[in-house]
């Protein structure tokens, strides 16, 4: 009969295994684990999953996480009181790992129930919480983000209690610096395949200087065929191009049957009215509303500096970033926050900032009657010829 050591040790390296495999992760049989691209990055040790930085080896170099645990081990820790439940939060810290999902939504689509399903897998066990961005606009993010996160609990009951509304949570930045400030040790955030990479370098970037992970992982939902039929070739974008068409049959293909008619014909009519646009409006301008379905007009007015020119004010969709743009490639941007965080962009994934507090732009350079605040409105408009006539036309005194 099998001692209890070594039955929990066994039954910790299942759960590790599980979990290596639901991130896509390849096992060489003896403990090593392989990403896509053949390179070594875990092995299970001790019953757990330890993560392994490029061109480290097991036996010879500690893995990150033990590496930082072994330094605290010798550190004194202050003991502090448990925090109090912030609103919105789901439930308390049940684990030291944290999956997070932060998207969109706008809206919610069958697509997005596959998302999560994955990132559900994917945390094994661990704490799962989902943040919908709080991007609001008439052409790109109809949906405000309350209206946003009612629809999505409709559509998503499994999730319901995972769903979290925060008006805090505006960035992924945001999302991990408040997973690092609850404790949480690691963090894995599921994206698509189109964005893997961009969050996966902006994450680990800045880990070590706006919040300290033993371990960040960034794992893929899968790739999407957006040509294809279904719920696989299902986007955002289509469900804004059929609302503009007044095409409620191709919209509710793209919504989940969880949802009822009466509620998939409401968001239908709600998204209409947000976005204001009449049909021969929205085939002039595709490229505004799902740029992703017309990305020969978004190039040609890029390349023209109509849009996205040095100096604009831009919030990426997929981050929630806001920054100033301080390059412009052939396809991407580069842009600074007002934290002086840079961010890199492709142009298909920005929209021009609202003039708001939310701008990227200090409220002391927006104070009306100012040079600045003419600049950053020109730089809004597009044009160099704004000028002020209050004086001009002040009837003089006698």
């Amino acid at each position: 009969m099998k001692n209890f050591l070594k039955f929990f040790t066994e039954a910790k390296a299942s759960v590790a295994s599980e979990r290596a495999k639901k991130m896509g992760l390849k096992g060489d049989g003896h403990g090593g684990w392989y990403n896509a691209a053949g390179e070594f990055v875990a092995k299970t040790e001790g019953g757990d999953l330890k993560f392994y930085n490029k061109g480290q080896k097991p036996g010879k170099d500690q893995p990150e996480d033990a590496e930082k645990k072994a330094q605290a081990a010798t550190t004194p820790q202050k003991t502090a009181a448990p925090a109090a439940p912030e609103a919105g939060e789901s439930e308390e810290k049940q684990s030291d790992t944290l999956t997070v999902v932060f998207g969109r939504f706008n809206p919610p689509t069958t697509g997005h129930k596959k998302l999560l399903d994955t990132a559900h897998g994917i945390s094994a066990g661990s704490d799962f919480k989902v943040y919908p961005s709080r991007s609001q606009d008439a052409k790109k993010n109809p949906l405000n983000p309350d209206s946003k996160v009612d629809y999505m609990k409709k559509m998503f009951p499994k999730y319901e209690d995972n769903i979290i509304n925060d008006d805090n949570m505006k960035t992924i930045f945001n999302v991990l610096q408040g997973a690092y400030d609850d404790g949480y040790g690691e963090v894995t955030i599921v994206v698509g395949a189109d964005r893997l990479g961009e969050f996966k370098n902006l994450a680990n970037k800045y880990n070590g200087e706006l919040y300290d992970f033993e371990n960040i992982n960034v794992v893929s939902a899968g790739e999407r065929d957006a040509d294809a039929e279904g719920v696989e070739g299902m986007s955002a974008s289509k469900m804004r191009k059929a609302a503009t068409e007044d095409d409620f049959k191709t919209f509710r293909s793209g919504i989940p049957s969880s949802l009822e008619d009466k509620d998939a014909k409401a968001l239908f009519a709600l998204i209409k009215k947000q976005m204001g646009t009449s049909k021969k409006k929205e085939v002039e301008e595709l490229w505004q509303i799902a740029p992703k379905l017309d990305m020969r007009n978004l190039r040609e007015n890029y390349v023209a500096d109509r849009i996205y020119s040095i100096g604009d004010i831009v919030e990426n969709l997929n981050t929630g970033l806001i920054g100033e743009v301080i390059r412009r490639g052939t396809n991407h941007l580069i842009c600074l926050t007002q934290e002086s965080l840079m961010f890199k962009s492709w142009i298909k994934d920005v929209t021009e900032s609202a003039y708001t507090d939310e701008s990227g732009v200090s409220a002391s350079q927006r104070e009306v009657g100012t040079d600045s605040l003419r600049k950053y409105a020109m730089r809004l408009a597009h044009t160099t010829s704004i000028q002020n006539f209050i004086n001009k036309y002040k009837k003089k005194s006698k």
